[in-house]
């Protein structure tokens, strides 16, 4: 056997995904952080037989290989480049393109086409034009703005019907009618002659709004279910033992009380009873423990642990919904629904909103036409009414500062994904951490005196094995060729080892190489053993980042006390080892008890209903998917030294936001008299609110002042 690079820590069953026509299949890579790797990935799996087409999505760590090619050629091509790799199920991920984000930007751009178009017609009309001319530029306007106002106003007229069947009002109602009225007096002026028309207006207003709408929906596009990522995380297929057959059949099929067969490197489909001798298990994706974990007959084993060492049999006992990860999905997902009910600065600035303009609209009708006994300008006056007070400032207020902050933050290191997050750590009094994979990592320490081609036998030997320390190993050399190594073994809680030539080689422990030493050791024929240091490295920054945070935190993780103590005296920090996703969700529900606001920062299985559940969290780019989507913000860079930088800008947003209503309110305060008093026709009153918009627009562009 010829070892080439690294099988990753995870490689699960093959996804049923293949079809005669080579259908897309996709796997989480996690390990992907710069062009290179992308470079890296796409030219080495462009190759393998039957592959039509290799992209790589940095932002979501995801890889795409279409064509007819097996999942487990992609998965070992993968492994050998020395990335992890997990595949993922396309039908439970549900991935679809952004068809909502894709329609408002095509209605933006025809509103504002139609917008210049019409205002150029109005320019005619303002210039002096008359009669049969005046009458003929008004109906070109209504020819171009109406069909326009019909098909870009959709989102703004669908919400608005939605809201008004379930008999309540939302800031889409008044710009809804803002808009009709205008476009429909403007066709009754035109049809009977008259010298007004505001069609200039209403596709204006429309076009300034659907601005506001897409902005705010680029904040919210990037959210994505963290409960059906940990879905797709399952493994799919399993190998069922019935006497002295074996079949594979879909892990939906199995029963509690049948047997099956766990190969080396692959999750675990169901919770079970161990039924072999001995197996050295993987835990850390459910509880975040950095050393691998030795488990002894009549054990129990839990869905989503990775068999690092021989193959093992198991007996289920839970099975479906029953399961470990099914059921941290389901604490996921109720978790996201309690987010997910966070009110928005913005939402309930218009549940007061939206109300007082009907009113005040209405009273200014009624008031001048019982004055004055005339409808056309009573209604006139309504509408100037509606367009001067339309939320169209309002719209902008908190998306326009949002987009600002969101760039802001993405040039510093940090992708943010959720709508309201901002707001939510903006409000953050409160953190608790994760220890392994957040604050610190595996790490290796190389003897000085390894020589070229030790480094090259200790690479090989280390891409064979699943283990954390030896996919640490691998990264320590990454620039390093790998030897060409044959027979190799892992000998399961001890190490790996081969033939380099016609020479013995072993990496493992140091008892097992027959060293004093209890640790990693290289032993190569019969020389002493080389001790290999392993410390666990705090992450880039973290001393930085806590020196400037000014809130109380805290650490828990599943570790074990020893590491998790050694490291919060480190830190000076309050520490809570073995601690399980369960025991991080009580403590998250005993901060807010207490009336905290809790920031969460993780990168594992274990921390994502934890995640989900905090106001707020974070997680590194390194992080799991389904972690990932969980998270509010994504940490980018290897560094945290920028982590208060994110609470910074966080607030300055919130201040930002209510400066812009302050400013909305003051435009509103100011402009309404004058509607009301019939001083602002409606085309007076469209120029007053794109000038109330520009001015919350520029205002957001502060953000970038903020260090």
């Amino acid at each position: 056997m010829t070892a080439a690079a690294c099988p990753a820590c995870v490689a699960g069953a093959p996804m049923a995904m293949e079809t005669a026509n080579g259908s897309g299949q996709q796997f989480s890579v996690p390990g992907v952080h710069c062009a290179a790797c992308i470079g890296q990935i796409e030219r080495g799996l462009a190759h393998l037989q039957g592959v039509v087409s290799v992209r790589v999505n940095l932002s979501m760590k995801r890889l795409t290989v279409t064509g007819p090619v097996a999942a487990d050629a992609v998965l070992e091509a993968t492994q050998k480049l020395g990335f992890e790799i997990y595949p993922l199920d396309s039908a439970a991920l549900k991935v679809a393109r952004d068809d909502v984000g894709r329609g408002l930007l095509t209605r933006l751009a025809v509103s504002g086409f139609a917008m210049m178009n019409v205002m150029l017609l109005s320019v005619a009309v303002w210039s002096g034009a008359a009669d049969a001319t005046r009458d003929l530029f008004h109906l070109i306007s209504a020819l171009i703005a109406l069909p326009v106002i019909a098909y870009a106003g959709q989102p703004f007229f669908s919400n608005a019907w939605m809201a008004l069947r379930a008999r309540r009002l939302s800031m889409d109602v008044p710009i809804s009618l803002a808009i009709w009225l205008a476009a429909g007096s403007s066709l009754y002026e035109t049809l009977h002659g008259g010298e007004h028309a505001y069609f200039d207006a209403a596709v204006a207003l429309t076009f300034f709004l659907l601005i506001g709408r897409y902005l705010d929906h680029q904040t919210r596009s990037a959210a994505r279910s963290a409960a059906k990522e940990l879905t797709a995380l399952e493994v799919h297929t399993a190998t069922r033992i019935k006497g002295d057959h074996a079949e594979e059949i879909n892990v939906s099929d199995l029963c509690v009380g049948d047997e099956v067969s766990v190969p080396a490197g692959a999750r675990v489909p169901v919770d079970g009873t161990l039924l072999s001798d001995a197996a050295l298990m993987d835990r850390s994706f459910l509880t975040g423990e950095s050393a691998a974990m030795q488990a002894a007959y009549g054990d129990s084993l839990r869905a989503g642990e990775v068999n690092l060492a021989a193959p093992v049999r198991i007996r289920a006992t839970a099975v479906g919904e029953d399961t470990t990860l099914r059921r941290m999905a389901a604490l996921v997902e109720t978790a996201e629904n309690g987010r997910n009910s966070y009110t928005a600065l913005a939402d309930k600035a218009a549940s007061l909103y939206a109300p007082g303009v009907h009113i005040l609209s209405f009273v200014a009708f009624l008031g001048w036409y019982l004055a004055t006994g005339d409808l056309r300008h009573a209604i006139n006056i309504a509408v100037a009414v509606l367009i001067i007070t339309c939320p169209c400032a309002l719209g902008l207020a908190v998306p326009a500062v949002s987009i600002a902050a969101i760039s802001r933050l993405f040039s510093a290191g940090f992708l943010v994904k959720h709508a309201t997050a901002l707001e939510r750590l903006a409000e953050v009094d409160h953190i608790v951490f994760d220890k392994t994979g957040t604050l610190t990592r595996p790490s290796i320490v190389l003897p000085e005196d390894f020589s070229t081609s030790e480094r090259q036998i200790a690479k090989a030997l280390a891409q064979a094995s699943y283990h954390p320390l030896s996919r640490a190993m691998v990264r320590a050399l990454e620039d390093t060729p790998a030897a060409e190594l044959t027979d190799i073994q892992e000998i399961a809680g001890s190490g790996v080892q081969a033939m380099f030539g016609d020479t013995i080689v072993r990496l493992g422990r140091g008892g097992w190489l027959g060293a004093d030493f209890a640790g990693l050791g290289l032993r190569i024929a019969d020389a002493p053993a080389h001790a290999i240091e392993a410390p666990e490295a705090l992450r880039t920054g973290v001393t930085e980042a806590l020196a400037q945070l000014d809130l109380p935190a805290e650490i828990m993780t599943g570790d074990a006390p020893a590491p998790a103590n050694a490291l919060a005296q480190l830190l000076n920090l309050p520490v809570t080892a073995r601690a399980t996703p369960e025991d991080k969700l009580a403590r998250l529900d005993a901060l807010k008890a207490n009336g905290a606001h809790t920031l969460m920062i993780g990168d594992g299985l274990n921390d994502t209903a934890a995640l989900a559940s905090a106001h707020a969290s974070i997680a590194p780019s390194a992080a799991l998917e389904a972690s990932r989507s969980a998270a509010d913000v994504i940490v980018l860079r290897d560094s945290f030294a920028d982590l208060p930088l994110v609470l910074r800008i966080a607030r300055a947003t919130r201040d930002l936001s209510k400066q812009n209503f302050t400013i909305a309110t003051i435009y509103n305060v100011i402009a309404v008299p004058f509607a009301i008093a019939g001083l602002a026709t409606p085309l007076v009153a469209a120029l007053a609110m794109s000038a109330s918009s520009l001015t919350v627009l520029l205002n957001a562009q502060r953000m970038r002042y903020v260090r």
